[in-house]
């Protein structure tokens, strides 16, 4: 029973919560631990609104659940657990993230309320309309990032908003790709939109939408607010100005955009981003090397 109740609360896609961290990392707060214990709060509160969200989810999508080949070995459509215990779930675990949210700022407490509305909008209607469904997905990963924001009481830089909402946007439509090609001439019947969708339409919407994440990285890289902080750094270091240092994460992007995009085409991937992310070696290494190298400049400038 208890296997369960995790089960349906998606603990492994609570990776997604991880962006609650960036505003702590890119406004250079890492050092602060009454900080660090307050964004490691929003990020507890969110993972419990995305689990209860998620309950919430497999309840109204119990049937559909049922015959598709893989959310059918969820604990609800497999019969692990009844309909009665997982909306209680849902229900516990909403209103616990909720509390723990508001517990920290009125400001966080707000924004984990529309995260709440909005993701519970989605999982009633608005996954059914084409397009929306993938730009409600990005905005809640924004509203992720801006709590982690929230929580520190830190401005969230738009460039780094724009990341985030493009990275998300790129992620979902990989993800609608990958349902298309899985469920093939039964994806309307699992999911509405999905039938609106074709598999050209997408790769095109990925391409774009890969294109201007790489482009917005690159800007917030070179941007000023960026640049000022790195500039606390002194002399250049040979040939290199310090202002501009963080472009050298900018390869670490490049390479996991391509590599995701090649796992997405070539291998039939990108259903479930968390499961790519650790499943795959190179991707993995290459967000590490990303994330080691982003903090040890910030680290270094601070």
């Amino acid at each position: 029973m208890m296997k369960a109740l995790i089960g349906l609360l998606r603990p492994k896609q609570w990776t997604k919560n991880l962006v609650v961290f960036a505003p702590l990392i890119f406004a250079q707060k890492f050092g602060d631990s009454a900080l660090v214990l307050k964004t490691l709060a929003a990020f507890a509160s969110f993972c419990l609104l995305s689990g209860g969200v998620y309950a919430f989810n497999d309840v109204l999508d119990l049937e559909k659940d049922k015959r598709h080949p893989e959310k059918k070995h969820r604990p609800l459509p497999s019969g692990r657990l009844s309909v009665p215990a997982a909306v209680l779930a849902s229900l516990v675990a909403t209103l616990a993230g909720l509390a723990l949210a508001v517990s920290l700022n009125r400001e966080t407490g707000v924004v984990a309320l529309s995260y709440t509305a909005l993701t519970a909008a989605y999982s009633i209607a608005l996954k059914k309309f084409v397009v929306l469904d993938v730009l409600v997905l990005s905005v809640g990963f924004l509203l992720r990032a801006v709590a982690g924001a929230c929580a520190i009481r830190v401005e969230v830089s738009p460039w780094l908003m724009m990341c985030t909402i493009l990275l998300a946007l790129f992620l979902a439509l990989g993800k609608r790709r990958h349902e298309l090609v899985l469920l093939a001439e039964d994806a309307g019947d699992h999911r509405a939109s999905l039938s609106e969708y074709s598999a050209g339409l997408l790769d095109q919407m990925i391409s774009i939408v890969a294109s201007l994440t790489v482009t917005a990285y690159f800007l917030y890289t070179m941007s000023k607010g960026m640049k000022d902080r790195l500039g606390r750094i002194g002399a250049p270091l040979g040939p290199i100005d310090p202002q501009y240092l963080m472009g050298l994460t900018i390869p670490f992007v490049l390479y996991g955009i391509f590599r995701y995009l090649y796992l997405i085409h070539r291998k039939e991937m990108g259903g479930s981003p968390e499961k790519v992310l650790f499943l795959d070696m190179p991707l993995l290494i290459a967000v590490v090397l990303w994330i080691a190298t982003a903090m040890g400049i910030l680290c270094w400038a601070r």
